[in-house]
């Protein structure tokens, strides 16, 4: 794929994966991609509600299954079997491509949400927490990345910062840190707009170089 497609997945379910491909979607005016949706809660329309971009900027899911478990659980209680490969419906860019939990998460028997990267052949940013734990999460997500030779722009912290934290991570995993997005209370366009361009300066320079 282009060069200024990337994959946003995420150490754990809820680390905040959505609220930062919303604020580089919000940021860069690019278009938003979600293959695979598990639950009711489209995270598309969570990332239309806080750009407040028009619908031209999200591409429909491949697949939309109506129960908030793993892909491949939630694709065999709707009676349905997912396939790879999953292309996106355009290709425009810059295209924001969200990926459901982490990078082990299976999408049907066989695969699994690193399988959808591969074959994606599109760069990974990584979103991780600041909590305590994240150091081994985050490593163990790399370096499954590394073993399937998907290349990893780097990370996206999500929380307070906890600059030794980061630190560790950055030695140990050998990759960037593209920004520390914090929590956002009330989480409003406005205040991830500012909030985003602010600190996810890294990543969206990237996607505005190509």
């Amino acid at each position: 794929m282009e060069s200024s497609t990337i994959i946003i997945t995420g150490t754990d379910t809820g680390v905040g994966k959505t609220v930062v491909a919303a604020a580089i979607v919000g940021a860069t005016g690019g278009v938003y991609w979600k293959p695979i949706q598990a639950g009711p809660e489209r995270d598309t329309e969570v990332v239309q509600r806080l750009t407040g971009l028009p619908d031209a900027h999200f591409l429909p899911e491949a697949y939309a299954l109506p129960a908030p478990l793993c892909p491949s659980v939630a694709a065999r209680r709707a009676g349905a079997c997912i396939a790879l490969p999953l292309l996106p419906p355009r290709r425009e860019t810059p295209l924001i491509i969200e990926g459901a939990g982490g990078v082990f998460v299976p999408i049907n028997g066989a695969q699994t949400m690193a399988d959808l990267f591969a074959a994606l052949a599109a760069p990974v940013v990584l979103v991780a927490r600041t909590a305590l734990g994240t150091i081994n999460h985050t490593l163990l997500s790399l370096e499954a990345l590394a073993a399937r030779r998907i290349p990893v722009l780097g990370v996206v912290f999500a929380g307070e910062d906890n600059p030794e934290t980061i630190a560790e991570i950055e030695r140990f995993g050998r990759v960037p840190t593209l920004g520390c997005l914090p929590h956002l209370d009330p989480l409003t366009p406005g205040a991830l707009r500012s909030s985003g361009a602010r600190t996810l300066a890294p990543v969206l320079e990237m996607l505005r170089t190509g």
